[in-house]
């Protein structure tokens, strides 16, 4: 045993060249639990460039609003204010990503196991789908500057939702990558498109 400063007695901590020098970082193990499932689709819900441009047409109109008061403020909070708005829209930005075992899109994840029918609708029958014909119990993650939508059917009894709803830029791709695979079929395999 040493002693440190205080006289009172300490254990050396052997590094990786064997002096006490201070703590030795441990390694993790690779091979310690399930390899992650490999990604069949990934999409982020981005905003469209209208959206970004309506965020910085407000951002400059702090300017207008702070300008008769105080120039210099009225550009640090013009500043401010178009980082906030390009924060806030990024991280307001659902991510959607299928892989072999679960479908997640936002925060919501569910198994593949307890997907049932997959539908895509365009134009005016996406509409509907977020209108008229939208129940109110299902799972909705879309946003007003991406048309299509997708319609994933949920078939646990345990769970009360009829279905998700999910915008996406891609729903032919998206459809596509929730097909059941079945084992040794190449064509299945290959019907998975992969972004």
């Amino acid at each position: 045993m040493t002693k440190n400063t205080t006289g009172t007695p300490r254990n050396p901590v052997p590094t990786k060249a064997g002096t006490a020098a201070g703590p030795v970082p441990r390694e993790r193990n690779k091979t310690s639990g399930p390899a992650p499932a490999p990604v069949l689709y990934d999409e982020r819900l981005w905003p469209s460039p209208a959206v970004w441009i309506i965020a910085a047409g407000l951002a400059a109109a702090v300017i207008v609003v702070l300008a008769p008061i105080n120039l210099a403020v009225g550009y640090i909070a013009s500043a401010s204010t178009a980082v906030l708005l390009a924060v806030l829209l990024a991280a307001s930005t659902p991510r959607i990503t299928v892989t072999d075992l679960t479908l997640r899109v936002g925060r919501a994840e569910i198994e593949r196991r307890f997907i049932g029918d997959v539908e895509a609708y365009e134009a005016e029958e996406a509409t509907a789908q977020r209108g008229r014909k939208l129940n109110g119990t299902a799972y909705m993650c879309f946003r007003g500057w991406i048309d299509p939508v997708v319609k994933i059917g949920i078939t646990d009894e345990a769970d009360r939702t009829p279905y998700w709803l999910v915008s996406t830029r891609r729903p032919e791709q998206l459809v596509s990558s929730l097909r059941p695979i079945r084992k040794n079929r190449p064509e299945d395999l290959a019907s998975v498109s992969r972004p």
